[in-house]
């Protein structure tokens, strides 16, 4: 049977539902789940232009999945991560210096930041053996133990963590984490998602409902997704067989050296290990 609903861990899905003007609703919604607690309601956003080029022409630029600022003039960068990268945390990092520079104004300028948050939902777990799925960073002074300032937040949500099922979902935040990691595995509405804003994201998640031109556009990004997670899988496998033949590899070593201390015939050592004579011999002059 074909999918009924959108994957909203591919890049059309996520911006689908999240990423245009006629929908911020969905977004508002989410980004109040996540952080209403710790910093107020969000009331309106406007969207932002997503790529910023660098102060010069060799400066790299950066391109944010979504960039929206707030009624207060806070800004919000919210990034997709299909898969884990080397220096993730600091190209979080670098991404929201753009942000800061943004409000340097002309002239006289006080230096009042407005606050800039980075949200990334990641597809990969950053350490499996810390247990918690939601990790908040901001910049903290290890003397005093108190925040140092609050105009910078790092939000990271690590989705493989999170494993209840429809029966145990116990907040609004739960549901909106289950509906991003499970909305492509349903065929309807599940009677724990009757509220108003997740039945707006199932009726702008179904397939059958778009045009040729965005179902094309949604296929093409569900096959990248599904190319860049089969090439992952593959390079994981490569390493566990290369890992378990070097392992095998260094065994042998070790009989045959653990043999040759015992005195045991170079021709017997050969039989069990499948070393050659000279590997063998090898050792020998290595033990001597």
């Amino acid at each position: 049977m074909p999918d009924k609903y959108i994957d909203l861990l591919t890049d059309f899905g996520f911006k689908k539902i999240f990423g245009t003007e006629t929908n911020k609703f969905l977004l508002i919604d989410f980004l109040n789940s996540l952080l209403e607690e710790e910093k107020g309601k969000i009331i309106d956003l406007t969207y932002l232009k997503n790529e910023h080029l660098g102060l010069s022409e060799i400066d790299r630029k950066a391109i944010f999945d979504l960039y929206c600022q707030n009624e207060a003039g806070e800004k919000f960068i919210v990034e997709l991560q299909k898969a884990e990268q080397t220096y993730f945390k600091d190209r979080s990092i670098y991404y929201a210096t753009f942000p800061v520079q943004e409000q340097a104004k002309k002239g006289k300028w006080n230096f009042e930041l407005k606050a800039v948050y980075t949200i990334a939902i990641m597809d990969f777990c950053f350490d499996n053996e810390d247990l918690n799925l939601i990790h908040k960073v901001k910049l903290f002074d290890l003397e005093s133990n108190k925040i140092f300032s609050d105009k910078l937040s790092f939000i990271y949500l690590e989705l493989p963590k999170f494993n209840k099922q429809q029966g145990e979902l116990k907040s609004h935040f739960d549901k909106w984490l289950f509906v991003l990691k499970n909305l492509a595995q349903l065929d309807h509405v599940p009677k724990e998602f009757q509220e108003k804003i997740f039945k707006e994201v199932f009726e702008l998640g179904e397939i059958t409902k778009y045009n040729p031109q965005d179902r094309q556009k949604y296929e093409d990004s569900l096959k990248a997704k599904r190319d860049w997670q089969n090439s992952l899988d593959t390079s994981f496998e490569k390493g566990i067989e290369q890992g378990m033949q070097k392992g095998i590899e260094k065994s042998k070593f070790e009989i045959a050296k653990n043999m040759l201390s015992l005195k045991i015939d170079i021709n017997l050592i050969m039989q069990a290990t499948g070393l050659s004579k000279e590997e063998i011999e090898s050792l020998s002059y290595l033990n001597s």
